[in-house]
């Protein structure tokens, strides 16, 4: 069983920065994606990126080119580094690991101020 537990959210001005990191354990297979997602009020969820196991990255239209998602296998890490935040990108953020099956982290709040 896989469990993901993110850390690095929190407030920031606009313009800003923050990195978000989600930490994978337990039975992580080989050939996982890893993702994150947002959640807005009034929202669905939606894809904010993804990278697949050969680390080939997809961004969300919104998110290219002011967010980069990366992994480290050897720490079963992923990252998104988000830059020029926007007060559109406040969002409770959720890691998503698949790959035999499908598991979400818990979520972190990610708040960005005018």
């Amino acid at each position: 069983q896989v469990q993901l537990v993110e850390s690095g959210g929190g407030l920031v001005q606009a313009g800003g920065s923050l990195r978000l990191t989600c930490k994978a354990s337990g039975r992580i297979a080989s050939i996982a994606s890893m993702g994150w997602y947002r959640l807005a009020p009034g929202d669905q969820r939606e894809l904010v990126a993804s990278i697949s196991y050969n680390n080939i990255p997809l961004y969300a239209n919104s998110a290219e080119g002011r967010f980069t998602i990366s992994r480290d296998n050897a720490k079963n890490t992923v990252y998104l580094q988000m830059n020029s935040l926007k007060p559109e990108d406040t969002a409770v953020y959720y890691c998503r690991y698949s790959a035999y099956t499908v598991v979400w982290g818990q979520g972190i709040q990610v708040t960005v101020s005018p």
